[in-house]
């Protein structure tokens, strides 16, 4: 399997996260979203993902798969162990939603596509597109950090024992927040969830700054 993303994307991340967690090789192929207008946009991307978004994997057949989150649960249905959606439907539901705040809610408004819009359509400078991709951060940790409150684990993992599609999702997220200058302070159950998440090898493996494309004075 190959595996289209970019080290900072954080929807490459967390499909980083899960494949390491699942123990699945895959071929490493960077696409530059920054680089020369953005390589996503080039004929040969356009082939594997008509929408120019990362990431992409692509399987033995040569079958494209696209959205992080799908591409996830993909992982999930070959390969349920070590799960990331355990439990009962009820269990699992709860865990796509805590997700899909981040996947549906959060993490489009603060992609590169709508930041390079607001600089060109808007006339946005930084401070103003930092602004707005932390108010969006800020407006979802809210309410993740109460849902996090309520499940009330005895560990800081936020469903169960060990990380989830919960975490694979956040730890990616918590870095943009970082990056983007959002004072995590208020949310203590997202932060404690986060931390141990990151202490784990396949989180590790996948962080951006351990990529091979990885720029790191961006």
């Amino acid at each position: 399997m190959k595996l289209f993303g970019y080290w900072r994307s954080t929807s490459s991340y967390r499909l980083r996260i899960a494949l390491n967690i699942k123990g699945i090789a895959v071929e490493h192929t960077p696409v530059n979203l920054v680089k020369d207008g953005g390589e996503q946009f080039r004929d040969e991307y356009h082939a594997v993902n008509p929408a120019h978004r990362v990431p992409a994997l692509v399987l033995d057949d040569a079958t494209a798969l696209t959205q992080s989150l799908a591409v996830i649960e993909y992982l999930e249905e070959i390969q349920p162990a070590p799960a990331l959606l355990p439990g009962d439907a009820v269990a699992r539901a709860k865990i796509r939603s805590f997700a899909d705040v981040i996947g549906c809610d959060v993490q489009p408004l603060g992609n590169i596509g709508v930041l390079n819009h607001l600089r060109a359509a808007h006339g946005a400078d930084d401070a103003g597109v930092k602004a707005w991709a932390a108010e969006w951060i800020r407006r979802g940790f809210d309410a993740l950090e109460e849902v996090a409150a309520r499940e009330g684990g005895h560990g800081p993992f936020i469903f169960g024992d060990g990380p989830t599609l919960a975490e694979v999702t956040l730890v990616p997220q918590m870095f943009n927040a970082i990056r983007f200058g959002v004072d995590l302070s208020d949310y203590p159950r997202l932060r404690a969830a986060d931390e141990a998440a990151r202490a784990l090898g396949p989180f590790i493996e996948a962080a951006p700054d351990n990529q091979p494309d990885a720029v790191k004075s961006a």
